[in-house]
């Protein structure tokens, strides 16, 4: 069936943010926005990386319009990378570009690994976003703590292998973060859910519309 596909630029802060802009099939209602993030630019992350491209597809089975977008620096998209700072405003570009196409629509924000961590700041401060669906949080390094302050509704899928987010370091970040929040184990053998894609997207299919209580 027939949907929306086409490709577009955002205007960033460093520059146009090259983008995919996604809808379900015709004969599914949009009920909602989503912004999906890739993973680290410095390592081949790209708006067509598989797992970004899983929670596009997911999305979009939800009854979503997506849009992947190529943080500064990555494919097209103007500027360089950042460190995770200046691509924080990338995202918030991308919301304010999916807001506007979709004004009165929930606003959620996806990401994998990189694009994660990016996600889950950036929906912690912005009060337009309804939920981060946070896919492999890179947890392993970094300081988490300012999640136990964040109101927003959270949703981590998370692999029972991954080698950027041990299972115990997951759970205590989890377990530390404020309500709302909801994480599903994922059986897999890495990072990038190389063995169990299928049952990552619809673990994330699941994480677009289940209710988080808290």
């Amino acid at each position: 069936m027939a949907r929306l596909l086409e490709t577009t630029f955002v205007q960033g802060p460093a520059g146009r943010l090259e983008a995919l802009h996604e809808g379900p099939d015709d004969s599914v209602r949009i009920e909602r926005a989503v912004v999906v993030c890739h993973p680290h630019p410095l390592h081949g992350g790209t708006l067509h990386n598989k797992v970004a491209f899983r929670l596009a597809r997911a999305a979009r089975r939800a009854g979503a319009a997506v849009l992947r977008f190529n943080f500064r620096g990555v494919g097209q998209s103007s500027g360089s990378f950042d460190e995770g700072e200046g691509e924080q405003d990338d995202l918030r570009a991308a919301l304010s570009y999916m807001n506007s196409r979709y004004p009165g629509l929930p606003l959620l924000a996806a990401g994998f690994s990189f694009g994660a961590r990016v996600g889950l700041k950036v929906a912690c401060e912005d009060a337009r976003v309804e939920r981060i669906v946070a896919a492999g949080t890179p947890v392993a390094r970094g300081d988490w703590s300012y999640l136990n302050r964040c109101g927003c509704a959270k949703h981590f899928l998370h692999g029972t292998n991954d080698e950027h987010g041990p299972r115990d370091a997951m759970e205590a970040v989890f377990a530390a973060a404020a309500e709302p929040k909801r994480i599903t184990w994922i059986e897999t053998t890495d990072h990038f859910f190389s063995n169990n894609l299928d049952g990552f997207e619809e673990a994330a299919l699941d994480a677009f519309t289940a209710p988080l209580a808290g």
